[in-house]
């Protein structure tokens, strides 16, 4: 199947590089026009000439108010706005009891206000539109955590809530919004892990590995598309089996060891 995003104009914030980028690419491959939204504008331009004439590059900071109607106007340049993906996010490895106010906030304002504000810009457009699809980008930490992630939890599990909130609104509108959740993904966010020693760390998972971000696009894809159009308030969890919970190599239907 292709061309299943044809004639759709999409914005996806964040797609100057690691998860927001594939999004970017792949939409473009399925026939949306893309705007690549970032405070990066050195590589969200590169992306977006990489992808060619179906992308442009706009300068966002999702927690500023005129910036977002900014790249709203030039999404609307192109088109009727049909897709808003909230991919923007930055992550803090930090304890609570070594959290700053200021260091939470930040993380809040990014994560949580900015998908907020998108939500909240992309109404009219898609009202003008006659419908659209917002995809929320927020984690497995927004359903569970772990230790060290007292900010991006909060923030990840506000961002799976008002996915629902925002369904309940805006389904009269022929809007759809859901969020995605995903798990053990190996992207820039991170940090300079190289891949094969951040695989080394997910081998307790169901498929032993962490994922790829052209692992997570196609499932926004299918968010943004016709074909979810039956799909809204929904959670879509892709994380290699994490949330299923972690082989026990002591206990039956365990792998074998490496060299057993």
């Amino acid at each position: 199947m292709s061309g299943r995003l044809e004639g759709k104009v999409a914005i996806i914030t964040g797609a100057a590089r690691g998860q927001g980028a594939a999004e970017a690419r792949l939409f473009a491959s399925e026939g949306a026009q893309v705007v690549i939204a970032d405070v990066l504008d050195d590589e969200g331009a590169a992306v977006a000439a990489a992808i060619g004439a179906a992308a442009r590059y706009v300068h966002l900071d999702v927690s500023n108010e005129d910036d977002w109607a900014n790249a709203i106007a030039m999404a609307e340049e192109i088109g009727p706005l049909n897709v808003l993906v909230n991919n923007a996010a930055i992550l803090r490895f930090t304890s609570i009891a070594d959290t700053t106010l200021d260091e939470y906030m930040l993380v809040i304002k990014i994560n949580q206000v900015g998908t907020f504000l998108g939500m909240r810009a992309a109404i009219a457009p898609m009202q003008r539109a006659g419908g659209g699809s917002i995809v929320n980008i927020s984690s497995i930490d927004g359903i569970g955590s772990k230790n060290g992630l007292v900010s991006y939890s909060s923030s990840k599990g506000a961002v799976r809530s008002m996915t629902k909130t925002g369904a309940l609104e805006l389904g009269q509108f022929g809007i759809r919004v859901n969020s995605v959740h995903p798990g053990g993904v190996w992207t820039p966010m991170i940090g300079d892990v190289p891949a094969e020693v951040f695989d080394a760390g997910h081998t307790q998972l169901a498929l032993a590995r962490a994922g790829r971000v052209e692992e997570i696009a196609p499932m926004v894809l299918f968010l943004a598309s016709d074909e979810a159009a039956y799909c809204t308030g929904g959670e879509f969890v892709v994380d290699g089996g994490w949330l299923a919970g972690d082989i026990n190599p002591f206990l039956p239907g365990a792998p074998p060891a490496p060299g057993a």
